[in-house]
């Protein structure tokens, strides 16, 4: 009798954290971690408490599916990191997802080719292109960050719109751009278990000691220290 796989699920690139449990394509359980407190703090007692509920012990995890971002550079060194440390302790395969790739998941039936969108600070954004293949969707090109007033200018004229960044970008588009309904701006965790798992049915999982989050750009903090450090 084949076990079904038991996942563990961490969402950590926006505002609120998930942490989830698994078991297959079921969820068995999900707990939002406080917004306004560090997510370092919540996570571990989170997936903790989970694993009692269900009354697993952590050995019996089959994978740690883990949010890659783009997104909250703190969030998701404590997401990536935290995934990398379970692995290793127990012995279980790692799975690092795209964020985007998990929100263009979310898109209505209707939706042929979106575009989605994370706040990359000053006038930018992150962005990415996707086309539905089917019950799929396919990156239709490589993450970016570019102004959001050119992104605007050259964009696809039948691509919807999503993405956390439509959180601070949301009033500036016109209103003839479709926009996906707010409440799928945001990566869930049935986005992430239903990617991380095509990868493990593909028998595809990531180095558990060289997994790292998608940056495209240095932190706020690096670019201050290197603007200090060029005017010395």
């Amino acid at each position: 009798m084949t076990i079904p796989p038991r996942l563990l699920i961490l969402e950590t690139s926006g505002r609120r954290g998930q942490v989830a449990l698994a078991e297959s394509a079921a969820l068995r359980g999900i707990r939002w971690l406080d917004e306004a407190r560090r997510n370092a703090r919540d996570l571990a007692p989170a997936a903790a408490e989970l694993l009692a509920e269900q009354q697993w012990q952590p050995r019996d995890v089959t994978a740690v599916v883990v949010s890659l971002g783009p997104g909250s550079y703190t969030g998701l060194r404590v997401g990536v990191m935290s995934a990398k440390t379970f692995a290793y302790a127990t012995g279980c395969a790692v799975v690092g997802v795209e964020t985007f790739a998990a929100v263009a998941r979310q898109a209505p039936t209707e939706v042929q080719n979106i575009d989605v969108l994370a706040d990359a600070q000053k006038t930018n954004v992150y962005v990415q292109s996707f086309a539905r293949a089917g019950d799929r969707w396919q990156a239709a090109c490589a993450l970016a960050i570019r102004p959001f007033a050119e992104w605007l200018a050259q964009r696809a004229a039948d691509a919807w719109v999503s993405g956390p960044g439509l959180l601070r970008w949301r009033a500036q588009l016109p209103a003839a751009v479709p926009v996906v309904d707010d409440a799928l701006w945001e990566p869930r965790a049935e986005s992430l278990l239903y990617l991380g798992l095509e990868r493990l049915a593909a028998d595809s999982s990531d180095n558990a000691l060289s997994l790292e989050p998608l940056y495209l750009r240095p932190s706020s903090a690096e670019e201050q220290w290197r603007s200090r450090s060029a005017s010395c």
